[in-house]
């Protein structure tokens, strides 16, 4: 084959090119985790961990499909295509012609949506969203464990349960401790006053919360608690949470 030929050939592939500082993982469920220091453009569908463009913005483009638990951008955060995510935060969420977004929690100061677009979620904090799904704990029993989001069906449900007398409580809030946990290290971890060290035991926790790898973050939250040379109010109290969860 000609030097000519070979050369053609590689032409017809895209270059890929990893800017320095870019850091790209993948965690216990094979999540791909990326963060880079600027601009992050999409072409491909796929499921994330946590994507982050520390200084620039993030494009997820036409006809591709996102799942990430956390989407950071330093500026916007364009949607062409179809997204799902627990949070999205940037300074502005632009959701462009025939974009689908389904975003729980959602941080930004400025949202536009073009005319086609389709956003559902947007709570702008926990606060809101655990008010909210409190009210409406008995629909919540009964939405089925998982539902195509791509297509349009008629969701089966199964009758609620029956009324349960206040005498007789049969609620578990187990389950709010790692939630209370987990919004309690949403704050610390943007503390200034963080060693490297020290903040990468908390964000390796506060990523397995966002996981729900429960196996996870009761192997290693003790472990990344004594790395901190310093306890705030805030860390003791998401150790106080977590303690009381693994050992109820």
């Amino acid at each position: 084959m000609s030097s000519n030929a070979s050369a053609a050939d590689q032409a017809n592939f895209p270059t890929m090119i990893i800017p320095r500082g870019t850091e790209i993982k993948v965690n216990a469920n094979g999540q791909l985790s990326i963060k880079t220091p600027g601009n992050l453009v999409i072409q491909n569908s796929g499921t994330y961990s946590d994507i982050e463009s520390t200084n620039g913005s993030i494009r997820i483009e036409e006809n591709v499909t996102v799942e990430a638990v956390s989407i950071r951008a330093g500026q916007a955060c364009f949607i062409q295509g179809t997204l799902t995510a627990w949070r999205v935060h940037a300074k502005r969420i632009s959701l462009e012609e025939r974009a689908r977004a389904f975003i729980m929690l959602q941080e930004s100061e400025h949202l536009e949506m073009a005319k086609n677009a389709r956003l559902v979620g947007n709570f702008s904090n926990e606060k809101e969203l655990f008010f909210m799904m409190g009210k409406f704990s008995p629909q919540l029993k009964e939405l089925p464990g998982s539902v195509d989001m791509s297509s349009p069906a008629t969701i089966e449900t199964r009758p609620a349960a029956a009324w349960i007398p206040a005498s007789t409580p049969q609620r578990d809030d187990s389950g709010e401790h790692l939630r209370m946990a987990q919004s309690l290290l949403e704050r610390e971890i943007g503390r200034t006053d963080l060693a490297p060290a020290e903040a990468e035991a908390l964000r390796e926790v506060l990523y397995a919360l966002r996981e729900r790898n429960v196996t996870r973050v009761g192997g290693i939250y003790r472990g990344a608690f004594a790395e901190l040379k310093t306890q705030s109010e805030g860390v003791r109290q998401a150790y106080e949470h977590l303690d009381k969860y693994f050992q109820r």
